[in-house]
């Protein structure tokens, strides 16, 4: 996935109110610090193939609001359920995620996650 299209679907979802709201918590941003960003990558591999590779008649409701840098980070990119993924990233809700959707979702969830740590680090975000 190209960097540009990751960047500019963060640029817009961050005029948001509602995606631009959540960030990274304390706790959150010391779980990383402990894990490593690879570990990460890892989960947040590992749950989007739980909660959003095929279609989910609990839609809307898989995915929490708290507990790990990913959930957050899936709010905050609209990448939280299958209907988000419809209607922001004009993903179907109704087949199963192909591996260049997976690979899409996991680059713009960990492209949030280390923009919002990083500013989290450099005291922008508290």
């Amino acid at each position: 996935m190209r960097e540009d299209i990751i960047e500019s679907k963060l640029r817009i979802l961050k005029k948001s109110k509602f995606r631009s709201s959540f960030h990274l918590r304390k706790y959150m941003i010391n779980y990383i610090d402990e894990k490593g960003i690879n570990v990460i990558k890892q989960h947040t591999r590992d749950f989007i193939i739980k909660k959003l590779l095929n279609t989910n008649p609990n839609d809307g409701h898989q995915t929490p609001m708290k507990s790990h840098p990913t959930f957050i980070a899936m709010h905050a990119t609209s990448t939280c359920c299958r209907g988000c993924l419809y209607k922001f990233h004009h993903i179907s809700k109704d087949k199963t995620l192909t591996n260049n959707e997976i690979n899409y979702i996991e680059q713009l969830i960990l492209t949030w996650i280390k923009q919002d740590y990083k500013e989290y680090k450099n005291g922008q975000k508290k």
